[in-house]
């Protein structure tokens, strides 16, 4: 069973409180585009995200708020800030690094949150079962790219019925796979 790969860019979640010292107390979040799982958008909002080397700017606020702020990046991205990378599930934050955050109306400096993303594979109830996975497995998923085919280990199996079927890789593991605009995987043994 096939399933779509996106590369996800770095970018950045957010708690309400820190968007509101970025860009002001008045401030919302504007929706730029739906993302494939329900419920997550990319903001028009954007912040620059500093490291003790270099900063990054224009980095993308993802939707809706969260209770904890997190910043996603790619190990090429980390090293350019001087940021340890830190390979985690999204939302498991403790003894991360941090980074500062500035919009057009503050800065906010975290003290975690940074990760590199875990490649994952986000799932239904149903789309395991097909699958023959569970919540927790770690998998193989094989790529069939235009000369750099490739398997990537430890991609981590995610489960809720909130869900929508796709794999997640950042830009760097898209890149050494030459994916495309629209492409698939599958687990392999």
């Amino acid at each position: 069973m096939k399933f779509i790969v996106e590369t996800s860019a770095r970018h950045v979640h957010v708690n309400e409180e820190t968007f509101k010292v970025l860009f002001g107390d008045d401030a919302t979040l504007h929706v730029k585009k739906m993302l494939s799982q329900p419920g997550q958008y990319a903001c028009e909002e954007r912040i620059t995200v500093v490291g003790p080397k270099k900063e990054l700017a224009n980095v993308s606020i993802l939707g809706p708020f969260r209770k904890a702020n997190q910043v996603e990046l790619s190990m090429t991205d980390a090293r350019s800030l001087g940021i340890d990378g830190v390979v985690r599930e999204s939302g498991d934050l403790n003894n991360t690094p941090g980074c500062t955050l500035i919009g057009p109306k503050g800065q906010v400096t975290i003290n975690e949150g940074v990760i590199v993303a875990k490649r994952h594979i986000h799932a239904t109830t149903k789309d395991a079962q097909e699958l023959n996975v569970k919540n927790g497995d770690i998998v193989k998923v094989k790529l069939d790219t235009n000369g750099r085919s490739l398997i990537f280990d430890d991609v981590v199996v995610r489960v809720s019925d909130t869900y929508s079927l796709a794999m997640h890789i950042d830009t760097d593991e898209s890149n050494a796979a030459m994916c495309g605009k629209e492409q698939y995987g599958e687990i392999v043994k």
